[in-house]
């Protein structure tokens, strides 16, 4: 069962009443007057094109997708979709890219993809500024830019299709966590890449949330890095459990971390003791919370990420759409959707999971 717009905010509003949460998950029809005087839209900058709502969507569009590692279970969801979704509007799509999630091992992809004269591409850097330079040679050469799932520079790309706003998805964890640790107690972070937008972002406004006087007595001792990679995770989780005896609970915002992590708690001495939350896909996460190692953990559709970012890329280089704020697109089945400050869409509300509702869903 897939989790679609309408049924994730229904989702996620009884999820609220159980949970207290504000949680970790946000077509042409026409552009607006201000959206038309947007004085820092790079994507107008970058192509002085505007747009025209009424062009028809092209035929044979090449959309490339390029993840931050290609082995990533996460994005290979996410990416299978969007490929999927080219076909609907009678595209073509592909995933390439590194096995490793370093900051410059995107570079050499989008080099190539530039010479194969893709129509868009879609990423989700490892690094916001790494990418930057033949992206720019991209747009210069009328290659549409899509940023998904983890972001590059501003002036990198014309649009960034983000799962959820980053202040929801930050703060959200923070008291997901402190309500079943009764707000007390040592927590730590483990994270991606140190590099990784979207981790970053959500790290800065899990630990402004914490500033809040109800996380008086709750203390983040250290931010962790897995490297989005399943071993040196399970390694680091090991680490931070025996270097603070006293750790209560790991919000880990990575699929591949809060898994890792989750699978070292499951055969040791912290489970039932040692809270597990942060960001999970239902099938990954699905044994450990039958088993009791996780209570709850989040997050959006990846399905629907990578079709929203399918459907944005094909508006875009048909010219319905700049990346201008104001301005709407059509996305298949998710409906209409609105761009942004600084050429953002947001995907929607993520969703609680918990043992009573994780059957409902696979992905």
């Amino acid at each position: 069962m897939q989790l679609h717009s309408r049924t994730r905010r229904s989702t996620l509003a009884a999820a609220s009443a159980v949970c207290a949460l504000a949680v970790t998950l946000a077509g042409c029809s026409g552009t607006t007057k201000d959206s038309a005087a947007a004085k820092d839209d790079t994507a107008s900058k970058a192509s002085g094109a505007s747009a025209n709502p009424d062009a028809p969507l092209k035929k044979g569009l090449k959309l490339a997708f390029l993840p931050k590692q290609i082995n990533n279970p996460y994005e290979k969801i996410v990416d299978e979709a969007g490929i999927a979704a080219a076909k609907e509007f009678g595209g073509e799509a592909k995933e390439v890219g590194p096995s490793d999630a370093s900051a410059s091992s995107q570079v050499s992809y989008i080099n190539t993809l530039i010479q194969q004269r893709q129509d868009a591409i879609l990423i989700a850097a490892n690094d916001p500024n790494a990418v930057c330079g033949p992206l720019k040679q991209a747009m210069k050469q009328d290659i549409k830019v899509v940023a998904y799932d983890s972001d590059t520079a501003k002036d990198c790309r014309q649009l960034f299709i983000n799962q959820a706003s980053s202040e929801e998805i930050g703060r959200s964890q923070v008291r997901n966590i402190a309500k079943q640790l009764g707000n007390k107690g040592e927590i730590a972070i483990l994270s991606a890449t140190q590099n990784a937008t979207n981790q970053n972002a959500w790290i800065d406004f899990m630990k402004d949330e914490l500033t809040k006087p109800e996380y008086k007595d709750m203390k983040l001792v250290k931010v962790a890095y897995g490297d989005d990679d399943d071993q040196k995770s399970f390694q680091e989780t090991q680490g931070l459990l025996k270097a603070y005896p006293k750790l209560k609970g790991i919000i880990s915002p990575t699929t591949v971390g809060i898994a890792a992590a989750a699978r070292y708690v499951s055969s040791s001495s912290y489970k039932g003791k040692v809270v597990i939350n942060g960001l999970g896909t239902p099938n990954q996460m699905r044994k450990y919370v039958k088993d009791g190692t996780v209570a709850q953990f989040a997050l959006w559709n990846p399905k629907d990420l990578g079709y929203l970012g399918a459907h944005a890329a094909a508006a875009l280089a048909s010219g319905q759409i700049t990346g201008a704020e104001g301005e709407k697109f059509k996305a298949g089945r998710l409906g209409e959707y609105t761009i942004g400050k600084d050429g953002e869409v947001i995907l929607g509300s993520p969703a609680v999971f918990d043992a009573k509702n994780i059957d409902q869903f696979n992905f």
